[in-house]
């Protein structure tokens, strides 16, 4: 057996193996093989691995030196699949990013600068930068702290990410149809709106009234319903062919079903949510389930839906939420909030703002066989 050396983090409210690119193969399909190993794929418990047979879960970082100079290091991700020998390379993972500043610091990568070190991280599969910044002491990154997240049990030390350089980060354009609305005739439903944006990753959005949802359900009411999920994958397959990403990857664009907030129960915690701060509640559905919390990468999406007038999501978000400088996106296991800004130029919005806080954890750090 051979053995790698790797790192277990928790970034946001998403779990993943990290690696130095070193580690690994350079031969793409033999590193695909290595990392579907480690991870146990395909295996719906992916019970022989390190995956968590979740969304959430089956995750893989890759960190390397810098291939740009204008940045501070290179940071690729994988979406592994837990039924499927697939890894999509073709993201980024907006939780998990939260800690690819930490694991840089820690590992030598990056030069700590006390009291908060700014690291600029490169995406070399997208093309796009990331800019974080890290509370550090004595040369290393600092977990602890009293910021909190939902989905999260505890606190931690506050990280801040800026996603505002990847707007069009998939498709080449913030509105991937070139509107900001459109109608997708679906053979179970008929025809409904839809917005379509592309900023961080690809979200289409829809009004949870168009598939009869009323908003209080938790993640495991919606999954136990086939015909409901059947519809969400085929709205999905609807909104890919529209915005021409059809085989471009299984995960695209996911499903955000959004209303007015109601009162719901928090799915961590089982707690009733208080809706008088939320703006919007939303949903995600994303390669064949519900998401438990809430994408980063969503979250980005939904702030430059929520900025720009037209939108299904601008039409839904309250008053409140349409003059703050922060959204707050409620969700199954709580809210986030961003803050997000853009101006309308000729007609063009362009997103000049998108940042979301998060915390980070390292939680082992040692081999792993395959």
């Amino acid at each position: 057996m051979e053995k790698l050396r790797c790192v277990i983090m928790r970034g946001g409210t998403s779990k993943g193996v990290f690696f130095h690119e070193n580690e690994l193969p350079y031969d793409l399909e033999k590193r695909k093989e290595v990392l579907l190993r480690v991870m146990g794929s395909p295996d719906k418990r992916q019970i022989d691995g390190l995956g968590g047979a979740d969304i959430l879960t089956s995750k893989v970082v890759i960190i390397a030196p810098p291939s740009r100079k204008d940045a501070d290091v290179d940071y690729i991700f994988g979406q592994v699949g837990i039924t499927e020998p697939e890894i999509d390379f073709s993201l980024i993972c907006g939780n998990l990013s939260s800690a690819v500043a930490p694991f840089a610091i820690d590992e030598g990568l990056v030069r700590a600068k006390e009291p908060i070190t700014k690291v600029r991280i490169y995406c070399p599969n997208v093309d796009r930068y990331l800019t974080s910044e890290v509370r550090v002491k004595d040369g290393k990154a600092v977990y602890e702290g009293d910021f909190r997240i939902d989905g999260v049990p505890g606190t931690g030390s506050k990280i801040s990410l800026d996603y505002s350089g990847t707007a069009g980060l998939i498709t080449g354009k913030l509105l991937p149809t070139g509107n900001r609305k459109d109608i997708v005739d679906i053979k179970e439903l008929g025809k409904i709106e839809v917005s379509i944006i592309d900023a961080s990753t690809v979200v289409a959005f829809i009004k949870a009234a168009e598939i009869g949802l009323k908003g209080d359900e938790s993640p495991i009411d919606i999954e136990k319903e086939k015909d409901l999920i059947d519809l969400l994958e085929n709205i999905k397959i609807a909104c890919a062919e529209l915005a021409n990403l059809t085989g471009r990857s299984p995960l695209l664009p996911m499903i955000a079903v959004v209303q007015k907030p109601v009162s719901w129960v928090n799915f961590v915690t089982g707690k009733k949510m208080k809706i008088e701060n939320v703006d919007i509640l939303s949903k995600i559905y994303a390669s064949g389930m519900m998401h438990k919390a809430y994408p980063v990468t969503g979250c980005v999406a939904t702030g430059a839906a929520a900025r720009m007038k037209g939108t299904v999501v601008n039409e839904i978000i309250s008053e409140k939420g349409k003059k703050d400088d922060t959204l707050i996106i409620g969700h199954f296991s709580g809210t986030i909030p961003i803050k997000a800004k853009g101006s309308e130029i000729d007609d063009e919005f362009k997103l000049e703002k998108a940042i979301v806080y998060r915390t980070a954890r390292r939680i082992m750090e040692g081999y792993v066989y395959i």
